[in-house]
Formats: C-alpha cells, sequence, structure tokens
C-alpha cells in the first residue's frame, strides 16, 4: 500500500492508502521524491478544471524509476528522472510533430490521470529526462514551470538584447524572469500587485520591480521604457493586467498570455492590437521543454532554489494547499518531499 493525497469530488480531499499501481506497456512507474503544488491544482480541488475523480493531482514531480512495464523500457530502472506528464497516442500527426498537446487522444497526468501527489506515480516512459546529480529532487520538480517559461519564450520569439516585462511575480512569473536572463534578455522588469515575492524578483536579477498598489504601472513604465517594451508577458490571467499589457508593449512587439483565465470572458480593445501590429500569443503549456529546463539547471544558468518557500510531508498536504491559496508574504511554492 501507499499513500496519496486524493480528490474524491470537489471540494473533498484527504489522505488515503491506496494499491501502489503497476505501470502498463509505454509507462513506468516513479518513486515519487518531490511533488511541487501548482496554482492549477486548486482549480481542480474547487472543480473549475475538468478532472477525472476521484484524482490525485500533481504534474510538476521528480524521482526514481521503480518498474518498467515492458523490457524495452529497462534502461531507466533506478534513474534520477523528470518527465512530462502528457499520455499521447505518439502516432498521429500531431505527435509526429512534437506537438503532444494537439493529440486526439491527448490526457494529462495530475488532470485525467491520477498524478504525484503520493508516494508513486504512473508516468510515461516516452516523456522521461534524466535528473542529474547536481540538481536536488525539490529543483527538478520545478523544471515543469520553467519550461512553461521556455515554451513561452520561444512561441513568443523572444530574442538575445530585447526588453521584457513580466506582469506577475508567482511561480510562473518568476520563471519567466530566470528564463528570459538566461537567454539573454536585457532591462526586466516584473510587477505584481504587492511587494510579498517581488524582493524575490530582485534577488534573481530583475532589473527594476514594481509593486502596483503603491505605484501606477502605466506612469511607472513611461519613465523606464518610453517607447514601449519588445515582449510583455502576461503571468496572471487578469483582465486588468491583460489590457495594460497591450498598451505596454512597443509598437510591433509581442504580448504573450501566458496566465490562466479561469473560463472568464474578458473585454480587450481590439485596436491596441490592431493599430499598433501586435502579435498576441496564446501560450498555455510547456511543449515538452523539460530536458532543456534540466539542463539549465545543471549549467548554474537557472536558480529556482529560492521560489522553494516550504517543503511538506504528504500528511501536511492541507497546510501546503493552504499557502497556495493564501499566498503569504514571500511564499512562491510548497514541495511534497518523500524520504
Amino acid at each position: 500500500m501507499m499513500k496519496a493525497v486524493v480528490i474524491k469530488e470537489p471540494k473533498n480531499i484527504s489522505l488515503e492508502n491506496k494499491e501502489i499501481p503497476v505501470p502498463g506497456e509505454n509507462f513506468v512507474r516513479i518513486k515519487v521524491k518531490a511533488a511541487a503544488i501548482c496554482a492549477t491544482d486548486l482549480e481542480v480541488l474547487d472543480g473549475n478544471i475538468p478532472a477525472n475523480y476521484p484524482l490525485t493531482p500533481g504534474h510538476e514531480w521528480s524521482g526514481i524509476v521503480d518498474a518498467v512495464g515492458s523490457e524495452k523500457d529497462a534502461h531507466w530502472l533506478g534513474k534520477r528522472v523528470i518527465g512530462s506528464s502528457d499520455v499521447v497516442c505518439l502516432m498521429c500527426e500531431a505527435c509526429r510533430s512534437g506537438d503532444w498537446r494537439y493529440c486526439k487522444d491527448f490526457e494529462e497526468i495530475g488532470f485525467r490521470r491520477d498524478g504525484a501527489y503520493a508516494e508513486y506515480a504512473i508516468m510515461p516512459a516516452y516523456g522521461l529526462v534524466e535528473l542529474p546529480e547536481k540538481v536536488s529532487f525539490e529543483e527538478g520538480a520545478l523544471c515543469e514551470p520553467l519550461g512553461v517559461a521556455l515554451g513561452t519564450l520561444e512561441k513568443a520569439e523572444a530574442k538575445f538584447g530585447q526588453t521584457c516585462l513580466i506582469i506577475g511575480a508567482g511561480s510562473i512569473g518568476l520563471c519567466m524572469l530566470a528564463a528570459a536572463k538566461a537567454m539573454g534578455m536585457k532591462d526586466i522588469v516584473v510587477c505584481a500587485a504587492s511587494r510579498g515575492r517581488l524582493e524575490i524578483a530582485k534577488q534573481m536579477g530583475a532589473s527594476h520591480v514594481i509593486a502596483t498598489k503603491e505605484t501606477d504601472l502605466m506612469e511607472a513604465m513611461k519613465t523606464i521604457r518610453p517607447g514601449g517594451t519588445d515582449v510583455v508577458i502576461d503571468c496572471t490571467g487578469i483582465e486588468e493586467c491583460i489590457q495594460m499589457s497591450l498598451k505596454l508593449a512597443r509598437k510591433g512587439g509581442v504580448v504573450a498570455l501566458a496566465g490562466y483565465g479561469r473560463g472568464k470572458i474578458m473585454n480587450i480593445r481590439i485596436d491596441d492590437v490592431h493599430i499598433n501590429n501586435l502579435k498576441l500569443i496564446g501560450a498555455g503549456n510547456n511543449w515538452n521543454k523539460h530536458k532543456q529546463a534540466v539542463t539549465l539547471m545543471k549549467d548554474g544558468q537557472v536558480d529556482l532554489s529560492c521560489c522553494i518557500s516550504e517543503k511538506i510531508s504528504l500528511e501536511e498536504y492541507a497546510k501546503g494547499l493552504d499557502m497556495a491559496r493564501k499566498r503569504p508574504e514571500g511564499f512562491v511554492k510548497a514541495i511534497f518531499v518523500n524520504e
């Protein structure tokens, strides 16, 4: 038997004893060493994202391969790994081109299938990436949100030397900062409603930080970057922030929407896009950037250790979820750690 956090139905969550799962063909069993709490896990708990209940959440993870479903994957046994949580057919046109999220049979672990808030989890063998010894399991679990940032910047066609404005300083916003710095973007501004996480952004090397409850963002950016910004990334999914993003990009610039909008219908001024020839990009996932993410960590180009705010046991799931929801000052991520 194993311990696992289970959402039985929306708003009904508990720690349970479950049978240890057995991997099928193309899958492996992971002895989970670390699993990070993501804000979208709260949406699953609240019933705001389609999910197959009862469900164990958790799609940001690392661990050791404990069992394999077929002999062809036996070389993974005993290895430290991270990996994609995308379950796909591998045969359709989308899969063959690498666009797994467009697979007609796509399912994501932690949403449609049991995830990593557990002692063991089943993951696709084809999505595994080896985790180097010099990268901790806790940091390895953050390769998923770092992959979101890398995929966003790729979609935005961000380039070395371009300016960048990041709206939102949660885990995705801070990962955007880390990725933007690693690829050589300059004069990076990070803004958030309060100063709670902006000290971490400064520590990670942001050129400017702006607390929008204290300072008018539009006025501040007129001083910092009067001609507008090359790449503006919204990591909030909030209507007002998206509206400001369109006004703060330079003419011909790029606005990338990386924040989850929670299904809301929003108003934007289309002429802000049309007249200023903006490129507006949807950027909602990581597009299998785990290998690139872990390489940046291994080579010392990205350090996300300051984003690990709390290490907790599975028994402390309520504490971790409460922190993720209330976001006390300076809090970024709570991570389940299994010995």
